[in-house]
């Protein structure tokens, strides 16, 4: 089967200054790191059967408007599951390989998953890529190079599995994530770490069969779980036997419902827990109050079922039959009080309300960082062909207020996720820029493209010396700046 072009693997580690074709702005000097599937396959090694098992990459984007360029260059995070994938010895990840008891117990007790693909994040004074496990994988934020792992070991309560976005209270600089610890009675155990990197616990939930949850939502009061119906019973795991990769062994069970958990982020109380029906989604688009902190509104984007993780194989994407991945982007309203403004705490009939805020094919949506846990308008996210056959063939702006959508198209074949760089002095939401990577099939190659917060038109470009897969996410880091005599 012919390898679509964004599912290659790519095996150059480059450093290059590239020329910018356009204008960039003169605040934009600080580095995006992507993060994402670099290689699927690795010579005279091991290779994967799913997307998200991909072998991580590292890719540095460093705005220097002084020179018109971009000081570019990439890396393989050199992880365990990277090192054992190199000498053919792989067992598997997230979608592929079959386990056994032993290797199944050993993972989740002494040496956890830690092919750390899905995003980049500064956590105190450090930069750590993550992925859906406790075990994060420290870098060098400059040369990308792996420096080693991070694993808490304090008495904060943890678990086997973690969210991998990790939610930042922009005012405050905490960073919020949700555990889940599997057990007689499992339980989600939200936990808050200060910028000087101290951690508490929030509080915890019980489960008689944890979720898959790959995102929450954050407000300045509150944690939102969306606790899908796709249900794993941890006893599975403890069968004799090889058995199915680890996100197989998760059941859709729509007659649960979706329950909504909201906990209080100052006492760890369960506010309101309402069960809505069925829905799944991997991303929380942003979250804030209104109404006197009595309504809580957030926004994700919502997929049909969980369908989606299995169009995502490998053999799916490549042959074009990405039906299941379309998302669209839905608004959910929680009334969390009565009129007089008395909060209902612990009220389970909690009202929850939906609004279709964008139903045309959507994924990986993100708002500027300086609206996180505030009302936002603008949304940003990979634009989908309803039915989907092929790749984000653009990307576009909508206008939550208004409805309006602005779509981009050009500069390449498929598009990856747009993130927005606010300019630093702007007074609009939209004032700022969306950095984006664009795959040119024809060329073979990807461009980095930064487009108008506003107009939504192209200001400036930059070819890369490869095409590179298509990755996950990305953060703007303004403090990582060029060198000087770059």
């Amino acid at each position: 089967m012919a390898s679509h072009p964004g599912f290659h693997s790519l095996h150059d580690k480059t450093a290059a200054s590239i020329s910018v074709t356009g204008d960039l702005p003169d605040w934009l000097r600080g580095s995006l790191i992507r993060n994402g599937p670099g290689a699927f396959s690795l010579p005279n090694g091991s290779s994967v059967d799913h997307w998200f098992d991909g072998f991580a990459m590292l890719y540095r984007f460093t705005f220097d408007p002084d020179s018109d360029a971009v000081h570019y260059r990439n890396r393989f995070l050199r992880t365990d599951a990277y090192e054992a994938a190199t000498s053919g010895e792989f067992e598997g990840g997230f979608a592929t390989g079959e386990t056994t008891l032993r290797s199944r117990l050993a993972t989740f007790l002494n040496d956890p998953y830690d092919n750390t693909n899905i995003i980049a994040e500064r956590v105190g004074g450090e930069y750590l890529a993550l992925t859906e496990s406790p075990r994060k994988v420290r870098f060098d934020p400059n040369t990308l190079e792996t420096t080693g792992h991070v694993e808490h070991d304090d008495d904060v309560p943890t678990g086997q599995l973690s969210c991998a976005h990790l939610k930042r209270d922009p005012t405050s600089g905490v960073l919020v994530n949700v555990d889940t610890a599997f057990g007689r009675t499992s339980q989600y155990h939200v936990t808050a770490m200060s910028p000087d990197g101290t951690r508490k616990h929030i509080g915890s939930v019980d489960t008689d069969q944890p979720a898959y949850m790959h995102s929450f939502a954050l407000t300045p009061r509150y944690v939102v779980l969306t606790e899908f119906p796709l249900r794993l019973d941890p006893r599975r795991f403890l069968k004799p036997g090889r058995q199915a990769p680890f996100i197989q062994q998760f059941e859709w069970e729509p007659d649960r419902g979706t329950r909504i958990i909201v906990m209080d982020r100052t006492t760890g109380t369960i506010v309101a827990e309402p069960v809505i029906d069925a829905v799944f989604g991997f991303h929380h688009v942003n979250a804030f109050e209104r109404a006197g902190g009595r309504e809580l509104v957030f926004d994700l984007e919502t997929v049909p079922d969980a369908t989606t993780i299995d169009s995502l194989y490998l053999d799916n994407l490549r042959a074009g039959e990405m039906g299941a991945i379309v998302g669209r982007i839905e608004r959910f309203t929680v009334d969390l009080g009565t009129e007089s403004g008395v909060t209902r705490y612990g009220d389970a009939d909690a009202a929850v309300s939906r609004e279709m805020l964008y139903p045309d094919g959507s994924a990986l949506p993100t708002v500027s960082p300086a609206r996180w846990c505030r009302p936002h308008r603008y949304v940003y996210a990979m634009g989908m062909d309803t039915p989907v056959t092929e790749w984000a063939r653009r990307v576009l702006k909508l206008d939550t207020d208004t409805g309006a959508v602005e779509t981009f198209d050009d500069g390449g074949d498929y598009f990856g996720e747009p993130v927005f760089v606010p300019a630093p002095d702007g007074d609009a939401e939209d004032d700022g820029v969306v950095v984006v990577v664009a795959l040119d099939a024809d060329d073979d190659r990807s461009r980095l493209l930064v487009l108008d917060g506003q107009t939504f038109e192209e200001r400036a470009s930059a070819s890369l010396p490869h095409a590179a897969p298509f990755d996950f996410h990305g953060r703007y880091f303004p403090e990582l700046r060029a060198a000087a005599g770059n």
